[in-house]
Protein backbone atom coordinates (compact mmCIF):
# COMPACT_ATOMS: atom_id res chain seq x y z
CA UNK A 1 0.00 0.00 0.00
CA UNK A 2 1.47 3.45 -0.73
CA UNK A 3 1.26 6.52 1.63
CA UNK A 4 3.52 9.78 2.36
CA UNK A 5 3.84 11.67 5.49
CA UNK A 6 5.72 14.71 6.77
CA UNK A 7 5.88 15.74 9.88
CA UNK A 8 7.82 19.10 11.25
CA UNK A 9 9.42 19.91 14.86
CA UNK A 10 11.94 22.43 16.91
CA UNK A 11 13.53 22.34 20.07
CA UNK A 12 15.92 25.35 21.09
CA UNK A 13 17.99 26.03 17.90
CA UNK A 14 17.04 22.82 16.19
CA UNK A 15 14.84 22.34 13.33
CA UNK A 16 13.86 18.77 11.93
CA UNK A 17 11.47 16.81 9.71
CA UNK A 18 10.71 13.20 8.81
CA UNK A 19 9.18 12.16 5.57
CA UNK A 20 8.09 8.59 5.67
CA UNK A 21 6.97 7.05 2.54
CA UNK A 22 5.74 3.38 1.40
CA UNK A 23 4.84 1.67 -1.55
CA UNK A 24 3.66 -1.90 -1.99
CA UNK A 25 5.35 -4.96 -1.39
CA UNK A 26 5.08 -8.57 -0.18
CA UNK A 27 6.88 -8.20 2.68
CA UNK A 28 8.30 -5.45 5.09
CA UNK A 29 11.33 -3.70 4.05
CA UNK A 30 12.88 -0.10 5.29
CA UNK A 31 15.55 2.02 4.45
CA UNK A 32 16.56 4.49 6.38
CA UNK A 33 18.67 8.24 6.55
CA UNK A 34 19.85 9.61 9.69
CA UNK A 35 22.29 12.63 9.96
CA UNK A 36 25.32 12.65 11.70
CA UNK A 37 24.70 12.06 15.33
CA UNK A 38 21.59 10.60 15.50
CA UNK A 39 22.07 7.27 13.99
CA UNK A 40 20.94 5.61 16.95
CA UNK A 41 16.94 6.70 16.13
CA UNK A 42 17.31 4.13 13.54
CA UNK A 43 16.99 0.93 15.26
CA UNK A 44 13.70 2.42 17.39
CA UNK A 45 12.26 3.98 14.35
CA UNK A 46 12.35 0.49 12.21
CA UNK A 47 10.69 -1.02 15.47
CA UNK A 48 7.91 1.77 15.31
CA UNK A 49 7.50 1.15 12.04
CA UNK A 50 7.13 -2.76 12.37
CA UNK A 51 4.87 -2.77 15.01
CA UNK A 52 2.52 -0.64 13.04
CA UNK A 53 3.22 -2.33 9.63
CA UNK A 54 3.25 -6.27 8.03
CA UNK A 55 4.10 -5.27 4.38
CA UNK A 56 5.36 -2.59 2.82
CA UNK A 57 8.83 -0.96 1.67
CA UNK A 58 9.30 1.85 3.56
CA UNK A 59 11.70 4.69 2.85
CA UNK A 60 12.35 7.40 6.39
CA UNK A 61 14.26 10.37 6.67
CA UNK A 62 15.29 12.53 9.16
CA UNK A 63 16.47 16.21 7.96
CA UNK A 64 18.14 18.15 10.66
CA UNK A 65 19.22 21.92 11.02
CA UNK A 66 20.32 24.86 13.26
CA UNK A 67 18.78 27.92 13.18
CA UNK A 68 21.44 30.49 12.25
CA UNK A 69 21.72 32.24 15.43
CA UNK A 70 21.94 28.71 17.54
CA UNK A 71 25.01 27.77 15.22
CA UNK A 72 28.13 27.14 16.87
CA UNK A 73 31.48 26.35 15.22
CA UNK A 74 34.76 24.40 16.34
CA UNK A 75 38.26 23.60 15.08
CA UNK A 76 39.79 20.65 14.43
CA UNK A 77 42.84 21.60 15.64
CA UNK A 78 44.45 18.16 15.37
CA UNK A 79 43.17 18.39 11.50
CA UNK A 80 44.75 21.96 10.98
CA UNK A 81 48.35 21.02 12.77
CA UNK A 82 48.64 17.78 10.58
CA UNK A 83 48.01 20.15 7.16
CA UNK A 84 50.72 22.87 8.53
CA UNK A 85 53.08 20.07 9.05
CA UNK A 86 52.54 18.80 5.92
CA UNK A 87 52.90 21.96 4.29
CA UNK A 88 55.71 23.03 5.75
CA UNK A 89 57.37 19.67 4.60
CA UNK A 90 56.21 20.86 1.18
CA UNK A 91 57.92 24.45 1.39
CA UNK A 92 61.33 22.56 2.90
CA UNK A 93 61.69 20.85 -0.71
CA UNK A 94 62.55 21.92 -3.62
CA UNK A 95 59.05 22.26 -5.22
CA UNK A 96 57.48 24.97 -6.40
CA UNK A 97 54.42 25.59 -5.00
CA UNK A 98 53.32 28.74 -3.00
CA UNK A 99 52.58 27.71 0.48
CA UNK A 100 49.12 27.15 1.29
CA UNK A 101 47.44 30.57 3.44
CA UNK A 102 45.54 29.78 6.72
CA UNK A 103 42.11 30.53 5.14
CA UNK A 104 43.02 28.14 2.72
CA UNK A 105 43.55 26.06 5.39
CA UNK A 106 40.62 26.21 7.27
CA UNK A 107 38.21 26.21 3.93
CA UNK A 108 39.50 22.01 3.90
CA UNK A 109 36.62 19.73 4.87
CA UNK A 110 36.58 18.67 8.69
CA UNK A 111 38.63 21.85 9.76
CA UNK A 112 35.81 23.78 10.97
CA UNK A 113 33.47 21.79 12.37
CA UNK A 114 29.50 22.68 13.40
CA UNK A 115 29.27 22.23 17.27
CA UNK A 116 26.26 20.88 18.68
CA UNK A 117 24.55 24.06 20.74
CA UNK A 118 23.48 22.05 23.64
CA UNK A 119 25.89 21.96 26.68
CA UNK A 120 25.19 17.96 27.87
CA UNK A 121 24.76 15.12 27.16
CA UNK A 122 21.63 14.72 28.69
CA UNK A 123 19.92 17.67 27.02
CA UNK A 124 20.96 15.32 23.76
CA UNK A 125 18.92 12.68 24.83
CA UNK A 126 16.15 14.69 25.52
CA UNK A 127 16.21 15.76 21.85
CA UNK A 128 16.47 12.69 20.58
CA UNK A 129 13.22 11.59 22.69
CA UNK A 130 11.41 14.82 21.36
CA UNK A 131 12.75 13.58 17.35
CA UNK A 132 11.19 10.35 17.60
CA UNK A 133 7.97 11.33 19.13
CA UNK A 134 7.84 13.34 16.42
CA UNK A 135 8.22 10.35 14.07
CA UNK A 136 5.24 8.65 15.95
CA UNK A 137 3.35 11.08 14.60
CA UNK A 138 4.39 10.72 11.17
CA UNK A 139 3.36 6.87 11.06
CA UNK A 140 0.25 7.71 12.48
CA UNK A 141 -0.79 9.93 9.49
CA UNK A 142 1.01 7.21 7.22
CA UNK A 143 -1.51 4.44 8.64
CA UNK A 144 -4.14 6.83 8.19
CA UNK A 145 -3.54 7.54 4.48
CA UNK A 146 -3.19 3.81 3.94
CA UNK A 147 -6.51 3.08 6.01
CA UNK A 148 -8.36 5.44 3.42
CA UNK A 149 -6.40 3.61 0.47
CA UNK A 150 -7.61 0.39 2.02
CA UNK A 151 -11.07 1.37 2.66
CA UNK A 152 -10.95 1.83 -1.21
CA UNK A 153 -8.97 -1.28 -1.98
CA UNK A 154 -12.11 -2.99 0.35
CA UNK A 155 -14.68 -2.37 -2.44
CA UNK A 156 -12.71 -3.52 -5.19
CA UNK A 157 -12.10 -6.91 -3.63
CA UNK A 158 -15.38 -7.41 -2.42
CA UNK A 159 -16.74 -6.88 -6.00
CA UNK A 160 -14.02 -9.53 -7.35
CA UNK A 161 -15.65 -11.80 -4.18
CA UNK A 162 -19.03 -10.99 -5.66
CA UNK A 163 -18.08 -12.25 -9.59
CA UNK A 164 -16.49 -15.50 -7.79
CA UNK A 165 -19.54 -15.85 -5.93
CA UNK A 166 -21.72 -15.38 -9.41
CA UNK A 167 -19.47 -17.83 -11.57
CA UNK A 168 -19.56 -20.71 -8.64
CA UNK A 169 -23.86 -20.48 -8.57
CA UNK A 170 -23.35 -20.72 -12.36
CA UNK A 171 -20.92 -23.42 -12.46
CA UNK A 172 -23.37 -25.32 -9.83
CA UNK A 173 -26.23 -24.69 -12.28
CA UNK A 174 -24.19 -26.30 -15.14
CA UNK A 175 -22.78 -28.77 -13.67
CA UNK A 176 -25.98 -30.27 -12.00
CA UNK A 177 -27.04 -30.77 -15.64
CA UNK A 178 -24.02 -32.31 -16.43
CA UNK A 179 -24.58 -36.45 -15.78
CA UNK A 180 -27.73 -36.21 -18.56
CA UNK A 181 -25.76 -34.62 -20.83
CA UNK A 182 -22.79 -37.35 -20.55
CA UNK A 183 -25.09 -40.37 -20.66
CA UNK A 184 -26.77 -38.70 -23.72
CA UNK A 185 -23.51 -37.89 -25.20
CA UNK A 186 -22.03 -41.32 -24.37
CA UNK A 187 -25.08 -43.30 -25.55
CA UNK A 188 -25.20 -41.22 -29.38
CA UNK A 189 -21.44 -41.97 -29.16
CA UNK A 190 -21.91 -45.66 -28.93
CA UNK A 191 -24.65 -45.57 -31.35
CA UNK A 192 -22.66 -43.70 -33.69
CA UNK A 193 -19.67 -46.37 -33.43
CA UNK A 194 -21.63 -49.74 -33.76
CA UNK A 195 -24.64 -48.48 -35.81
CA UNK A 196 -27.77 -50.54 -35.62
CA UNK A 197 -26.05 -53.21 -33.40
CA UNK A 198 -26.00 -51.99 -30.22
CA UNK A 199 -23.64 -54.87 -28.56
CA UNK A 200 -23.19 -52.74 -25.52
CA UNK A 201 -26.26 -53.32 -22.73
CA UNK A 202 -28.06 -50.83 -21.22
CA UNK A 203 -26.71 -51.50 -17.94
CA UNK A 204 -22.85 -51.18 -19.04
CA UNK A 205 -23.83 -47.97 -21.04
CA UNK A 206 -24.85 -46.67 -17.25
CA UNK A 207 -21.69 -48.05 -15.74
CA UNK A 208 -19.42 -46.23 -18.22
CA UNK A 209 -21.54 -43.40 -17.90
CA UNK A 210 -21.35 -43.71 -13.92
CA UNK A 211 -17.56 -43.71 -14.32
CA UNK A 212 -17.71 -40.70 -16.70
CA UNK A 213 -19.49 -38.38 -14.21
CA UNK A 214 -17.69 -39.46 -11.41
CA UNK A 215 -14.49 -38.11 -12.95
CA UNK A 216 -16.15 -35.10 -14.08
CA UNK A 217 -18.13 -34.24 -10.79
CA UNK A 218 -17.18 -30.57 -9.36
CA UNK A 219 -18.92 -30.66 -6.22
CA UNK A 220 -16.57 -31.00 -4.25
CA UNK A 221 -14.29 -27.96 -5.96
CA UNK A 222 -17.01 -25.91 -5.62
CA UNK A 223 -17.81 -27.00 -1.72
CA UNK A 224 -14.25 -25.53 -1.13
CA UNK A 225 -14.76 -22.85 -3.31
CA UNK A 226 -17.85 -21.76 -1.49
CA UNK A 227 -15.90 -22.29 1.69
CA UNK A 228 -12.99 -19.83 0.52
CA UNK A 229 -15.28 -17.39 0.00
CA UNK A 230 -16.78 -16.84 3.10
CA UNK A 231 -13.53 -16.91 4.66
CA UNK A 232 -12.47 -14.23 2.35
CA UNK A 233 -15.51 -12.42 3.48
CA UNK A 234 -14.98 -12.45 7.23
CA UNK A 235 -11.14 -11.88 6.31
CA UNK A 236 -12.04 -8.64 4.85
CA UNK A 237 -14.37 -7.78 7.66
CA UNK A 238 -11.62 -8.43 10.21
CA UNK A 239 -9.29 -5.46 8.12
CA UNK A 240 -6.24 -6.37 10.33
CA UNK A 241 -3.07 -7.45 8.61
CA UNK A 242 -5.28 -9.46 6.16
CA UNK A 243 -3.07 -9.53 3.31
CA UNK A 244 -0.79 -12.52 3.91
CA UNK A 245 -3.99 -14.77 4.69
CA UNK A 246 -5.86 -13.13 1.42
CA UNK A 247 -2.51 -14.54 -0.37
CA UNK A 248 -2.90 -17.82 0.93
CA UNK A 249 -6.63 -17.83 -0.02
CA UNK A 250 -6.05 -17.09 -4.15
CA UNK A 251 -3.71 -20.03 -4.22
CA UNK A 252 -6.58 -22.06 -3.26
CA UNK A 253 -8.79 -19.72 -5.41
CA UNK A 254 -6.73 -20.42 -8.41
CA UNK A 255 -6.30 -24.50 -7.17
CA UNK A 256 -9.76 -25.34 -7.35
CA UNK A 257 -10.57 -23.23 -10.69
CA UNK A 258 -7.72 -24.67 -12.67
CA UNK A 259 -9.35 -28.60 -11.32
CA UNK A 260 -12.76 -27.14 -12.39
CA UNK A 261 -11.69 -26.36 -15.53
CA UNK A 262 -9.95 -29.83 -15.84
CA UNK A 263 -13.06 -31.94 -14.90
CA UNK A 264 -15.42 -30.01 -17.28
CA UNK A 265 -17.37 -32.12 -19.22
CA UNK A 266 -18.97 -29.10 -21.78
CA UNK A 267 -18.05 -26.22 -23.38
CA UNK A 268 -20.19 -23.82 -20.87
CA UNK A 269 -18.37 -25.20 -17.66
CA UNK A 270 -14.84 -24.50 -19.21
CA UNK A 271 -15.87 -21.16 -20.34
CA UNK A 272 -17.34 -20.89 -16.54
CA UNK A 273 -14.02 -22.24 -15.12
CA UNK A 274 -11.66 -20.21 -17.60
CA UNK A 275 -13.11 -16.86 -16.45
CA UNK A 276 -13.46 -17.63 -12.86
CA UNK A 277 -9.51 -18.12 -13.26
CA UNK A 278 -9.28 -14.48 -14.56
CA UNK A 279 -10.83 -12.90 -11.95
CA UNK A 280 -9.17 -14.87 -9.33
CA UNK A 281 -5.81 -13.36 -10.78
CA UNK A 282 -7.62 -9.63 -10.45
CA UNK A 283 -8.53 -10.59 -7.24
CA UNK A 284 -4.75 -11.57 -6.66
CA UNK A 285 -2.80 -8.51 -8.05
CA UNK A 286 -5.19 -6.34 -5.72
CA UNK A 287 -4.54 -8.43 -2.52
CA UNK A 288 -0.83 -8.22 -3.69
CA UNK A 289 -1.27 -4.31 -2.87
CA UNK A 290 -2.85 -4.35 0.98
CA UNK A 291 -1.24 -4.74 4.44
Amino acid sequence: MTGFARTEGAEGSHIWSWEVKSVNGKGLDMRCRMPHGFDELEQAARAMVSKRFKRGNFNLALSLSLEQDGVQYRINRGLLEQLITAAKEFEAGDNVFDPPRIDNLLGVRGVVEQADSLANEAEMKALKSTILGNFGEAIDALAEMRAEEGGRMKTVLEAHLKNIGELCAAAKETAEAQPEAIKQKFSAQISELLGAEPSLSEDRIHQETAILITKSDVREELDRLEAHLQAADALLEDGDGVGRKLDFLCQEFNREANTLCSKAADVELSRIGLELKAVVEQFREQVQNIE
